[in-house]
């Protein structure tokens, strides 16, 4: 079948696997015909197809004509689409929140309408048989563009000289402004002022395996299944239900085993939509994988902020008072749904977090530029607050004369000062800063690293000792994104199903993104239920079968997740032992579960193995008395209510050695004391801590996407953008203090992102160490040869 020659189904015609309703969208005969969107494909036979993007090459343009003609010529092509012809099957998106006040965005299409914002946007896609046919034809796709004006700095947006979006009047996408009062005053009785301006390079996640997506749209039941590299099932098929006009109970997700994802993979991006979009325009399966090169174009990037900071201090250490103007950029348009303001709003909510001083001022602007999107990414906010927050505690502590340890011991909120509420609003229900504090400089030997750093000094061998104390936000509650209006869930749920066979089914909303979910909630609920753990079958990442939920982000795997596996466990087990009671009609009190049996109380013997208990409930149960009913399946929720936030703490310590001569840094060891509270499986809460250590590290020394003027991403590949590697790497010390949470019953806080919140700032303050000798100090992230040398005069 040629260009433009397919027919519109009537309803009521078999096509492939159905019927089509009225309800279905038809492709657009006139449209297609104007070659907007052009069918060269007979569509009764719906293979896996293909998709891939042809993107702008420019920062910012005007498309004054897409041309598909030879595109469309070229073998395996089954059509091309510009953003019009998908717009009629997508609805477009506005990224903002409602408890974000004055935050705002301009829609947002999957493919883009008339005018590209960023060097990356897609602007038309071509589907193929295969990837490669589909990657051969959009090299084919002309184009005819309008260059517009660009904006790349971030100051140059806040001043609005160059609007990117006219009919929002500026650049600014959200401000923020908080102030307890007091603080000039503070400032002004203050014996020690010190003040300082950090910069902080964009980075990108850089996942193991790229975003991924395959959408299979079956017109006879208006339904679509979605295999998505995703961290929120639920969320997404909310998302594919409401933009596609499909009913969500007819949208399935399912999200298996995800190679890495670090907050990459909680938004919605265009190109995945439009793949969503293209199925149901299509009625077929059709698959999308970014490659590297595409990913560093179009995976969110984060982190990207100017920040001026001062702090008060009195003549005998005691912190008065932080004054904070933070600048970020977020590209051309906010990220749905979660927005690309939460980032900045965190910086404000947590400077200064471990400290009690009482007066703080805080400005923030969120401004849009011609560049990748940004949005969040592993310990949202949490890296730039602890750095600058920690960088100028040190700076303040050298000022005084003061050890950098004791300044913090005599400003970190006192362990039993709690519950407490931060100058900020945001409340603490049990903390250990001090705790954590002599934990860790009795496990780095601290004093004696000072002296063998001193003797070393005497040898011209420049060693530095950096410490950064932090919060982290975990166990998220509605008061995150819900009261905003996102519909994003703050509870996840948990089904446990006893099988005939003695086998135990665990379905939790939670996604496994790599982090061991399901280790951990086998671990749980074989505990609970009281049978070994090789019994458990752990089903994640799936909407037709899990209860609903939030999924995989915020560190809430354990904490939200777990406690509903808990929850259900418990209960579970409780109908168990009524059927066993039932069976052996026998006292339930008499009664315990164990070594995969039932067995009694006193005296440990067993009374009756789950297989036989199975096999009675499911196929005999005319064997139990009459106004008994087993119930074998049990499901609970759960959600944290009493805080918004369930806070973690830690500090980190960093040891460096700085190349005077060269400006390299040189990783010798790092420590990390972590209260995340109940600890449930040590060796997967140590490795998530080193795992966000080496990202945080990457954040320090290397990671950064360096743009030309003109919008041109420079490094957008693994030979130019730096990860931190195994070499580089130091030995990565882990250690514990335990107060568990008393919002529930498991008492386990996140710790997925501790490790990349802190690491950063104790680098940084290691290095400044190292360069004390030469009254040098660096503050721009990443910390390069050349910056380090720049510091030190000699570039």
């Amino acid at each position: 079948m040629g260009k433009a020659e397919l027919p519109l189904h009537a309803p009521g015609t078999r096509v492939d696997r159905g019927y089509i309703g009225q309800s279905v969208p038809r492709p657009n005969a006139q449209r297609l015909l104007q070659g907007r969107g052009t069918f060269v494909d007979d569509l009764r036979f719906p293979r896996l197809a293909h998709v891939a993007f042809f993107r702008s090459p420019y920062a910012h343009a005007k498309i004054r004509k897409l041309d598909f003609s030879k595109a469309v010529k070229q073998k395996g092509v089954l059509a091309v689409f510009d953003g019009p012809t998908v717009a009629e099957y997508c609805k477009p998106w506005v990224a903002v929140l409602a408890h974000l006040k004055g935050i705002k965005s301009p829609p947002q299409h999957a493919i883009a309408i008339g005018r590209a914002c960023w060097q990356g946007e897609a602007v038309a896609a071509v589907v193929a048989e295969s990837r490669s046919q589909a990657e051969d034809a959009v090299q084919l796709i002309e184009a005819d563009w309008e260059e517009l004006p660009v904006v790349v700095d971030m100051e140059d947006s806040l001043k609005g000289t160059k609007i990117i979006h006219e009919e929002l009047g500026d650049n600014i996408c959200f401000s923020r402004s908080f102030d307890t009062g007091g603080v000039d005053e503070a400032f002004a009785k203050a014996d020690v002022v010190v003040g300082e301006t950090f910069h902080f390079g964009r980075h990108t996640g850089v996942c193991l395996e790229g975003r991924a997506i395959l959408a299979d749209y079956n017109a006879a039941e208006h339904s679509l299944t979605v295999y998505h590299a995703t961290q929120a099932p639920h969320m997404m098929q909310d998302i594919f239900s409401r933009h596609l006009g499909i009913p969500e109970a007819n949208v399935r997700v399912i999200a298996k085993d995800i190679g890495g994802s670090f907050g990459i993979k909680v938004h919605v991006y265009p190109d995945e939509m439009a793949t969503a979009a293209l199925s149901v325009i299509l009625r077929r399966p059709v698959k999308f994988v970014a490659d590297r090169l595409e990913s560093f174009l179009s995976d969110i990037h984060a982190r990207e902020h100017r920040v001026k900071i001062r702090l008060a201090a009195s003549k005998t250490g005691e912190i008065l008072a932080f004054d904070l103007d933070d600048l970020t950029a977020i590209g051309p348009y906010s990220v749905y749904p979660r927005t690309s303001g939460i980032e900045g709003n965190q910086v404000v909510n947590l400077t200064g977090g471990p400290y009690k001083h009482q007066k703080y001022r805080a400005r923030m602007n969120v401004v849009f530029t011609n560049k990748n999107l940004c949005c969040q990414y592993r310990a949202v906010g949490h890296p730039i607050a602890v750095a600058l927050t920690e960088g100028i505690v040190d700076a303040a502590a050298q000022k005084l004369g003061m050890d950098p340890a004791e300044f913090r011991r005599k400003n970190l909120i006192a362990d039993d000062a709690y519950p407490y509420t931060f100058p900020s609003g945001i409340k603490f229900e049990k903390l250990s800063h001090h705790k954590c504090l002599d934990k860790l400089l009795n496990l780095m030997s601290y004093e004696k690293l000072k002296r063998e750093r001193d003797e070393l000094r005497k040898a011209k061998i420049y060693r530095g000792i950096g410490l950064a104390a932090m919060i982290e936000v975990t166990n998220p509650s509605p008061a995150f994104y819900g009261v905003g209006g996102a519909r994003i869930s703050a509870q996840d749920g948990a089904t446990l199903r006893l099988e005939p066979t003695g086998m135990l089914t665990v379905m939790c909303s939670v996604t496994e993104q790599g982090q061991g979910t399901e280790g951990i909630f086998a671990q749980i609920a074989a505990s609970a239920v009281g049978i070994s753990i090789d019994k458990v079958k752990v089903i994640t990442g799936d909407t037709g079968v899990t209860p609903y939920g939030g999924g995989t982000w915020a560190s809430r795997g354990a904490g939200i997740g777990g406690e509903a596996v808990l929850l259900s466990a418990r209960a579970l087990r409780s109908n168990i032992l009524d059927v066993a009671a039932a069976i052996l009609k026998t006292d339930r009190a008499e009664l315990d579960i164990a070594n995969n049996a039932v067995i009694n109380r006193l005296t440990l013997e067993n009374r009756i193995e789950l297989t036989e208990l199975g096999r009675v409930a499911y196929f005999r149960p005319d064997t139990l008395p009459m106004d008994f009913q087993s119930e074998l399946t049990v499901t609970r929720h759960y959600t944290p209510r009493q805080y918004g936030f369930t806070f973690t703490n830690g500090i980190q310590a960093s040891l460096v050695e700085v190349d005077p001569d060269t400006g390299f840094v040189r990783l010798l060891k790092h420590w990390c004391v972590e209260d995340a509270g109940t600890v449930i499986n040590p060796m997967l809460v140590d490795e998530q801590i080193r795992g966000g250590v080496v990202q945080g590290i990457g954040a320090a020394l290397y990671e950064e996407c360096l743009y030309s003027p003109d919008g041109q991403l420079l490094n957008g590949n693994m030979a130019e953008y730096l990860v931190p590697m195994a070499g580089e790497m130091p030995d990565i010390v882990c250690a514990h203090v335990e107060t568990p949470t008393t919002q529930s019953q498991l008492g386990a806080k996140g710790v997925g992102e501790a490790g990349t919140a802190g690491a950063p700032g104790a680098v940084m303050n290691a290095i400044n160490d190292a360069l004390l000798p030469f009254k040098a100090r660096v503050t721009a992230m990443p910390f390069t040869p050349e910056r380090i040398l720049k510091a030190l005069g000699k570039v």
